[in-house]
């Protein structure tokens, strides 16, 4: 019983899952102060976070679609989190107009699931395929905003 309410807080990040316009787009939103907050981090430390939240993000998706009787319902954000997450794991996460970006593009990639994101949600089961095809999508979108952040680097050079 306690195990399903602390697994839909968490796979509903906090509750934001169940806001009734773009719970996704909602999701994403919540990881980008959390992003800010921890630009300080080490690289290290921001991917153990990271990987600590796929993890639990994995656990709480399959146990909230099992109360639920659903398969990645709609009300489950925490994959939103963690892809959001992965997007900005390589980039200044001081500098607001990446985060920005980083959101725009995570929230594309998410959406339109380029191969092997559309493979990877369709192929794998569970709170496992809820979870890694948005990883996914952040690694894609990932390398696309560090190339943007590059390339300004380069051309303040």
């Amino acid at each position: 019983m306690y195990l399903s309410v602390i697994a839909r807080f968490f796979a509903t990040a906090g509750g934001v899952g169940y806001s009734p316009i773009g719970p996704g787009t909602c999701g994403t939103a919540v990881a980008v102060p959390l992003a800010w907050i921890t630009s300080g981090f080490p690289l290290w430390l921001f991917a153990a976070m990271s990987l600590a939240i796929i993890v639990v993000g994995i656990w709480a998706a399959s146990a909230a679609d099992a109360h639920w009787g659903s398969h990645d319902s709609g009300r489950i954000v925490i994959d939103e989190v963690a892809g959001y997450l992965v997007t900005v794991s390589a980039v200044d996460r001081s500098d607001w107009v990446l985060l920005v970006l980083g959101f725009v593009l995570f929230r594309v990639f998410d959406i339109v699931k380029p191969p092997p994101v559309r493979w990877l949600d369709r192929n794998i089961p569970g709170g496992t395929g809820v979870v890694i095809d948005d990883v996914a999508a952040g690694v894609l979108a990932g390398a696309v905003l560090y190339g943007f952040s590059i390339s300004a680097i380069a051309e303040t050079l």
